[in-house]
């Protein structure tokens, strides 16, 4: 009897797995698919381990596995390489690499309003661009959101010479702000507000570039332009249950974050996780593509990211494209 029940304890775990799976997902053969993330995990990357949690990915036949990132370029050049089956990054940098021959494509935008802001505290009382007038902004030379600060402050007819800039990594910038040698920093609102308000314990007012409109799209899936012709019943599937897990955290944005730190208790501090999954969410829709489903981003938002990147973002006019070169719809699902 003794010599029994490992086995009868092995089969009772057994049955149980398959008791919590749906019955349909039981019986279909397990893609193995690899999500590499943009950067280390935080609030926007909980949609993604709900989806899993919930088992919208094993319905869809995928056994997931979801893999932190060093920096959307890692990224995408680990796809380009097919060493990862999808990655989730900046999609402005895929469509850089793919101007100049990396065989990536992306197959839905889930951040569509760009998250790039300037942020101070909110004690500070730095709410509207024109209060950003002689104050001292720290920046990181050379990145994405130092490329668009000239862009935001032409939008606001401030004059560069107004604001004093403090230059200085990632860390540097909010140490900058923590420490009062900076009274603002350029941040994303869901990643660096978060941040400085887990530092410091102080409440953060992020002043959108977006919302002046100087907005790119941002964060969404890319795969491996070959994967499209190869195997695209599989980039239905995986898009099919990504869609489901967005609006899955959309609607409950606390729910994913417990999702993301079960399989990852080292992922954040969950209160403020929280906070910046319902700022993430925000950044979903446009006005265009309000009554969308997550993922379906209009074709004229991804124009105008591509007039940027020729204005600000060092690409070659000669290589713009169109945004269809860089952004296919075609493996989303219907609304």
């Amino acid at each position: 009897m003794k010599k029994l029940l490992p086995s009868l304890l092995a089969a009772a775990a057994t049955a149980l797995t398959l008791a919590m799976t749906p019955a349909h997902a039981q019986n279909k053969p397990q893609d193995k698919v690899t999500l590499m993330l943009n950067w280390y995990l935080y609030s926007e990357h909980a949609p993604f381990f709900l989806g899993k949690e919930r088992g919208y990915y094993a319905e869809e036949g995928i056994d997931l596995d979801i893999q932190e990132g060093r920096g959307s370029a890692v990224t995408a050049q680990a796809v380009a390489a097919k060493s990862a089956t999808f990655g989730y990054i900046d999609v402005t940098t895929m469509i850089k690499a793919a101007a100049k021959g990396a065989p990536l494509k992306s197959t839905g935008v889930l951040f569509q309003v760009s998250p790039m802001s300037v942020m101070g505290f909110t004690e500070k009382n730095i709410k509207t661009p024109k209060d950003i007038i002689g104050k001292t902004v720290a920046t990181t030379p050379g990145d994405s959101m130092s490329q668009m600060w000239p862009l935001f402050l032409k939008a606001n007819n401030i004059q560069a010479d107004q604001v004093k800039i403090v230059s200085g990594d990632a860390q540097t910038k909010l140490n900058a702000v923590t420490n009062g040698q900076a009274d603002l920093l350029l941040g994303y609102v869901m990643d660096q507000a978060i941040k400085l308000q887990d530092a410091t314990g102080k409440s953060v007012t992020p002043i959108r570039f977006a919302d002046s409109g100087v907005n790119q799209i941002s964060s969404g899936i890319i795969t491996n332009k070959n994967l499209l012709t190869e195997n695209p019943d599989l980039v239905k599937r995986f898009m099919r249950a990504s869609t489901r897990a967005a609006e899955a955290a959309e609607k409950d944005p606390a729910a994913a974050v417990d999702a993301m730190l079960k399989a990852n208790p080292k992922a954040g501090v969950r209160d403020t996780l929280i906070v910046g999954m319902k700022q993430s969410v925000a950044l979903y829709h446009t006005k265009d593509t309000a009554n969308q489903r997550p993922f379906r981003v209009a074709m004229k938002n991804v124009n105008d990211s591509l007039d940027l990147l020729v204005q600000y973002g060092g690409m070659d006019a000669a290589t713009r494209g169109k945004p269809e070169d860089y952004v296919t719809l075609d493996f989303l699902p219907a609304n």
